[in-house]
């Protein structure tokens, strides 16, 4: 049975009160405060349930919001990463970029010259291929110094010798100590030995000049042999390579200077250090063509 509200419960009082109302229209009353009771019920309940609906779109926007803010915080890290990745490609072979950067501006300067567009992109690219071609020839040449390197060891390790590099090149220093008495230019005993490794070696290097400089330390030496440094120091190096050349390097492949004491490795401030300075040094030449094709295709 439906419930009647005080409302409705006022009305009917007010209602009877009237003693001057009919029956007939105090029911037709009665029936219209009924009808409106149940439309007010149900607009009570359709509130409620828009209520309740609004509720859940809010939750629904919420969850899409927080999934939102979720996928944007992954794609700043993603972004980041990326960014990081951009930067850390950028900087690799920064040389060979800028040298890139300088041909993309000539790249631009050619497209607003349209007459010799076409021409000038094609330099452009060849010389492109002539940086690539003379970049793979220089990997090639630092692989071929690092065998080198290599098949010099055994001796580096016995103390025989030291592989350096000096002035953008090669260099074998044996220290006078294995080679010579002091004051004097005869190879020792053990001095040939160890300069028919090296020559076994350098047989075995085509292409390739060797230029053989004697050095000394600051200490001044005269006698009638060797009234100075320059002489000890040139006489050595002749000596070293007359015994290259009698274990089987081509003449023709070397040379030899004398330096004295004015090419010192260190200060000649300790015994230390002069022995250091008193060597010899076997300088590995590079290729004279390989350097004029590198030279012509950087423009050094």
């Amino acid at each position: 049975m439906r419930r009647i509200g005080p409302f409705f419960v006022t009305l009917l009082l007010a209602l009877s009160s009237l003693a001057c109302v009919k029956q007939s229209e105090f029911d037709a009353k009665v029936a219209e405060l009924a009808q409106c009771q149940g439309t007010l019920g149900r607009c009570g309940q359709d509130f409620q349930s828009a209520q309740a609906q609004a509720q859940a779109n809010a939750k629904k926007a919420a969850d899409a919001q927080a999934t939102l803010e979720a996928r944007t915080q992954r794609a700043n890290q993603d972004l980041s990463e990326l960014q990081k990745s951009v930067d850390e490609t950028t900087a690799f072979n920064a040389s060979l970029r800028s040298e890139l950067e300088r041909l993309g501006a000539n790249v631009d300067k050619l497209l607003q010259e349209k007459g010799a567009l076409s021409t000038n992109l094609e330099a452009a690219k060849a010389r492109l291929e002539e940086l690539r071609r003379a970049q793979a020839a220089a990997e090639r040449r630092a692989q071929q110094m690092k065998q080198l390197v290599e098949r010099f060891r055994k001796m580096a390790d016995a103390g025989q010798l030291r592989v350096v590099i000096r002035r953008g090149r090669m260099v074998l220093q044996l220290p006078n100590d294995v080679l010579f008495d002091s004051g004097r230019a005869a190879v020792k005993p053990g001095g040939k030995l160890a300069l028919q490794e090296v020559a076994a070696i350098l047989r075995t290097i085509p292409n390739r000049q060797f230029q053989v400089s004697g050095h000394t330390d600051n200490e001044p030496i005269s006698s009638s042999s060797y009234p100075s440094n320059w002489y000890l120091s040139a006489s050595r190096a002749i000596k070293v390579v007359e015994i290259l050349i009698d274990d089987g390097v081509d003449a023709k492949a070397l040379s030899a200077c004398g330096y004295g004491e004015f090419d010192p490795v260190a200060a000649n401030d300790s015994d230390e250090n002069k022995a250091r300075n008193r060597r010899i040094e076997i300088v590995v030449q590079p290729n004279v063509d390989e350097l004029l094709a590198v030279d012509n295709q950087t423009g050094w």
